[in-house]
C-alpha cells in the first residue's frame, strides 16, 4: 500500500486489462487506518483484482485522482471515504464509463444509507462483483456535480461552521445541531427561480434541489425523487417565524411537509435561482459558493455499483446486464 500520497503525474496510475482494475481512493482523515486498507486489498487481490491506492492529502485532490483514473482506463474508483470525498470521485467520474464504488468511513455515509451499501467493508466489498451496475444522473450546481442534493440557505450555511472536531466527537449529531441553531435565526429570502422557463417570486426560508431522496442521512425532503429519470426534485419551504420553522421540521420528519400550504415541491431540468440577500450553496454537505446559482440535471453521467434490488423506488430503469 502507497504509505503517502500518491503522485499526480500522469503516469502514477496504471491500469491493466481485462482483469477487474481498482483504484482504492482512500481519504486518511475518514480514520480508516493503514492496517485496515491493507486488508481490503488483500481481499480485492484474492478475488483476482488489481488494486492500486491512492491518499489524499488537501481538499479537492479526489477530483484529480478519480480523473486519472478513469483516464487511465480503470474499471472502478473504489473511495474509502465519506459523501465529501465521494462527490470529488463523482466530479472525476463524470461522464465516464469507470464506475463509482463505495467503501462507507465518513461521518454520515448518505449515499451508502440511500442504496443500502453495507457499513461492513468486506461485504461492502462483494458488491464489485455480486452487486448491480447503474447509469444514474448526476445533478451539477454551477461547475460542481453532485450526487445527492443542493441547499440554499441555512443548511449551507451550518455546513461550513462545522469543524473537524466536533464531526469527529459528534458525528451526524453536529450537523443537526449546528443546523437548528442555524435555522431559528434564519430569516426569509427573496428568490427568483425559473424552473424550465417557468418563472416563480417568493419569499422562502430554504430551497433543496435533489437528485436523489435521503437528507442528512436522516430524513426524506425530495421523497419523490428518481435518480435516473433526467429531473430535479425542488422543494421550497415558505412561511415565517419559530412556530412555522418547527412545524416544517416535524412535516419533514413525519413526510407530511407536502400537504403543508407553505411548501411547494417542482421537478425541473434545469433551475436558475436569485436570492436578495446573496446566501450559501452547499452540494452533498460541502459549501461551494452562493447564489445566483443555476442547477442542472445531466442525464446518464455516472456508472455506479449498488446492492442488487435496493433503492426503494429510486431507479426507473434496469441496471446494466
Amino acid at each position: 500500500m502507497n504509505q503517502e500520497p500518491a503522485d499526480l503525474a500522469e503516469s502514477s496510475i496504471t491500469v491493466h486489462s481485462p482483469t477487474l482494475s481498482v483504484v482504492l481512493l482512500v481519504n486518511p482523515a475518514a480514520g480508516m487506518r493503514a492496517a485496515a486498507v491493507e486488508r481490503v486489498e488483500a481481499a480485492l487481490r484474492s478475488r483476482g483484482a488489481i488494486v492500486e491506492t491512492v491518499l489524499t492529502s488537501r481538499s479537492g485532490e479526489g477530483i484529480e485522482i478519480a480523473r486519472r483514473a478513469a483516464g487511465a482506463g480503470a474499471g472502478v474508483v473504489l473511495v474509502c471515504g465519506g459523501d465529501g470525498t465521494i462527490n470529488e470521485a463523482v466530479n472525476g467520474l463524470a461522464g465516464t464509463e469507470t464506475a463509482l464504488a463505495v467503501l462507507p468511513a465518513g461521518t454520515v455515509n448518505v449515499w451508502a444509507r440511500e442504496v443500502g451499501i453495507p457499513l461492513e467493508p468486506a461485504r461492502a466489498l462483494t458488491l464489485l462483483w455480486e452487486g448491480e451496475r447503474r447509469w444514474i444522473d448526476l445533478g451539477q450546481a454551477g461547475e460542481r456535480y453532485f450526487l445527492l442534493m443542493a441547499g440554499v440557505g441555512f443548511d449551507a450555511y451550518a455546513a461550513a461552521q462545522v469543524t473537524h472536531q466536533e464531526k469527529r466527537r459528534w458525528g451526524a449529531l453536529a450537523y443537526v445541531l449546528r443546523g437548528l441553531v442555524t435555522a431559528m435565526r434564519w430569516p426569509r429570502q427573496r428568490m427568483w427561480l425559473r424552473l424550465d422557463g417557468r418563472s416563480l417570486r417568493r419569499r422562502a426560508l430554504f430551497l433543496v434541489v435533489g437528485n436523489t431522496r435521503l437528507y442528512g442521512g436522516v430524513v426524506n425532503i425530495t421523497h419523490q425523487a428518481v435518480a435516473d429519470d433526467g429531473q430535479l426534485d425542488v422543494c421550497l419551504f415558505g412561511g415565517s417565524g419559530v412556530v412555522e420553522k418547527l412545524a416544517h421540521a416535524f412535516r419533514v420528519v413525519t413526510r407530511s411537509h407536502l400537504g403543508a400550504p407553505t411548501v411547494e415541491y417542482y421537478r425541473a431540468g434545469e433551475v436558475t435561482l436569485v436570492t436578495r440577500p446573496r446566501v450559501p450553496v452547499q452540494v452533498d454537505g460541502d459549501t461551494i459558493g452562493r447564489t445566483p446559482m443555476t442547477f442542472r440535471a445531466v442525464p446518464r453521467a455516472l456508472k455506479v455499483i449498488v446492492p442488487r434490488g435496493q433503492g426503494r423506488g429510486l431507479f426507473l430503469r434496469p441496471p446494466e446486464e
